[in-house]
C-alpha cells in the first residue's frame, strides 16, 4: 500500500458525523505522518523536567536522570509549558463554498477541531472564537477535558453567516491578551488583503505566535470551468454570466498574484503561513506543516 492511501479523503472525513471522532482521526493521522520528526508540539525548545503521567511517550523519558534517581521524569518542552492557544475560525458566507465533498467551513470546522484537539491532547490551554462580520462565539482558553467538549460543540452547531471582517477579531484579541499566545486564523482571507496580514503583523509583533490557515476550494485554485456560466458572490449576491475560457488567465494571475502577496508578507513578518486545499486530505496537510515547522525551530 502506498503511503499517501495512509492519509483520509476528504470525502471520508465528511461521513463521520461525530466532531470529536473526526477530530481525533485528523491527530492520530497527522502524528503518524511525523514519525521522523523527534518533537510533537508547536514548539521544541527544551525548558525542565515533569514527572511521568500513564500514556507519555517514553521516547521523552530520560533515562540518565533515571539512572540517578530511579524515577521517570520526561522532558518538558516550551510548548507543554503553560502555552495558551486561540483559534479564530472564519465562517463568513464564502467560507460555504464548495466544489467537492467537503466545504471551506466544514475542512476549517475539522481543522480547528483537530487543533484544539491536539492542544488539549499536549496539555496546554485552547480557546475558541468564530466570526463573520462580527464575532459569533468566544470560549476563553482553558485547559480541561469538559472545556474541549464545549469547544467541539459550538463547532459542530457553526453555520455560514456574513460578510467578511477578519481585521475585527484579530484586533479585539490583541487588545485582550495578556500574556504571550499561539494565535491561529482559519480563513480563506477573502477580505483586504493588506489589512488583515498587517493585523497578523502586529500580533507577532507583540511577541505572539502567529500561524494562518489559509482554507482555499480546489475550484478557486485551478478554476477548471469551461462552459459559459453564471457566477455569484456568495457575499453579496452580485452576480455576471461569462465565458470560462475568456477570463481563466486573468483570473489565475490575479489569484496566484493574491496567495504569493498573503505568504509572502507572512514569511517576511514571523508569521507562520500554510495553503490549504480542500481536496487534500488534512491529516496529510498538517503533517506536512508540522514537520516543517519543527525543522525551522
Amino acid at each position: 500500500m502506498s503511503e499517501s492511501l495512509n492519509f483520509l479523503d476528504p470525502s471520508v472525513l465528511t461521513g463521520l458525523d461525530n466532531l470529536e471522532l473526526r477530530a481525533r482521526v485528523v491527530v492520530e493521522g497527522f502524528l503518524s505522518g511525523l514519525h521522523k520528526s523527534p518533537h510533537r508540539g508547536f514548539s521544541v525548545e527544551f525548558n525542565d523536567y515533569r514527572h511521568y503521567h500513564r500514556g507519555d511517550d517514553m521516547r521523552h523519558v530520560d533515562w540518565k536522570l533515571y539512572a540517578r534517581s530511579d524515577k521517570f521524569y520526561i522532558k518538558q518542552y516550551e510548548d507543554e509549558t503553560n502555552v495558551r492557544c486561540v483559534i479564530l475560525l472564519d465562517t463568513s458566507a464564502s467560507m460555504q463554498y464548495s466544489s467537492g465533498s467537503m466545504s471551506k467551513l466544514s475542512y476549517g470546522v475539522t481543522l480547528a477541531s483537530a487543533l484544539a484537539y491536539f492542544v488539549m491532547r499536549q496539555r496546554d490551554a485552547v480557546g475558541l472564537i468564530t466570526f463573520d462580520d462580527e464575532v459569533r462565539n468566544f470560549i476563553p482558553a482553558r485547559c480541561r477535558q469538559p472545556h474541549l467538549m464545549r469547544i467541539l460543540r459550538t463547532l459542530s452547531t457553526v453555520q455560514a453567516g456574513n460578510k467578511t471582517d477578519v481585521v475585527k477579531p484579530l484586533t479585539d484579541l490583541a487588545a485582550s491578551l495578556s500574556k504571550k499566545s499561539i494565535v491561529i486564523l482559519i480563513s480563506d482571507l477573502l477580505d483586504d488583503e493588506e489589512r488583515v496580514i498587517n493585523t497578523l503583523k502586529n500580533l507577532r509583533a507583540m511577541g505572539n505566535d502567529v500561524i494562518a490557515f489559509q482554507v482555499m476550494d480546489a475550484d478557486e485554485l485551478t478554476f477548471p470551468f469551461n462552459e459559459a456560466s453564471e457566477f455569484i458572490d456568495m457575499e453579496n449576491n452580485e452576480t455576471f454570466i461569462t465565458s470560462p475560457a475568456a477570463i481563466r488567465n486573468s483570473y489565475l494571475e490575479n489569484l496566484n498574484e493574491f496567495l504569493g502577496f498573503c505568504k509572502k508578507q507572512c514569511q517576511s513578518s514571523g508569521v507562520d503561513y500554510c495553503l490549504l486545499n480542500t481536496a487534500e486530505p488534512l491529516d496529510q496537510a498538517l503533517s506536512s506543516y508540522m514537520t516543517k515547522r519543527a525543522k525551522s525551530f
